[in-house]
């Protein structure tokens, strides 16, 4: 694939060797945000990793989305099914631009962008290395209507606000005891906060980074 899919943001390693390959992050924002928003999160760890933010490519606002949706936490199936079909090819794609090394593969999102880490884990399988899903939920059409892969090998990170006004902790949980049963490298974590990113939530990201 010669032309990207997605508008994009990429963090290179200040001291990238281009004769190595290194791992990827391939970030996810929530609905109405977009790329930018994401790399703080995750800015300490850059120096060892690719970072690679993919914006939403829906107007929404002032700011962006991946897929359109019926009604709140219900993603219209047409444009969540093309969704998934266009990021595997741009992950696809920016692992063929970049010194990108394939087996390390990481997706990190929040909301919107957690419910398509989950989904694309369960779609790509033991491709991926990795993921961090913050308070997002897997849709139940793709537990029983997707072609599921196994991620028996990929790491797990998810977490959820206990006051999350947006997607309640009861979602979080089932989707911790969902994600369980699939694979043995599974963290759960819940913090005292609403829809967002707490501090602490920040930095058990960021140690979980660097110890996978």
């Amino acid at each position: 694939m010669n032309k990207s899919p997605y508008d994009f943001a990429v963090h290179l390693p200040a001291d990238l060797d281009p004769s190595k390959k290194y791992p990827v992050i391939f970030t996810l924002h929530g609905r109405g945000s977009n790329e930018q928003n994401m790399f703080d999160l995750i800015e300490p760890p850059a120096d060892k990793f690719i970072v690679i933010g993919i914006r939403g490519d829906l107007r929404l606002g002032a700011g962006f989305q991946y897929y359109e949706l019926k009604s709140l936490g219900v993603p219209l199936r047409e444009s969540f099914d093309e969704a998934i079909r266009k990021l595997q090819d741009f992950i696809q794609f920016a692992t063929e631009k970049y010194p990108i090394d394939e087996e390390q593969l990481y997706l990190l999102g929040f909301s919107q962008g957690a419910i398509i880490s989950m989904t694309l884990a369960l779609t790509m399988g033991n491709k991926l290395k990795g993921i961090v899903a913050l308070n997002g939920y897997i849709p139940d059409f793709v537990k029983t209507e997707y072609s599921l892969q196994s991620i028996e090998d990929v790491s797990v990170f998810i977490s959820h606000g206990e006051y999350d006004s947006v997607f309640p902790i009861r979602i979080g949980h089932e989707t911790a005891a969902y994600i369980r049963e699939l694979t043995p490298l599974f963290t759960f974590r819940t913090y005292p906060t609403d829809h967002g990113v707490a501090e602490d939530n920040q930095r058990d990201i960021i140690q979980w980074l660097r110890s996978n």
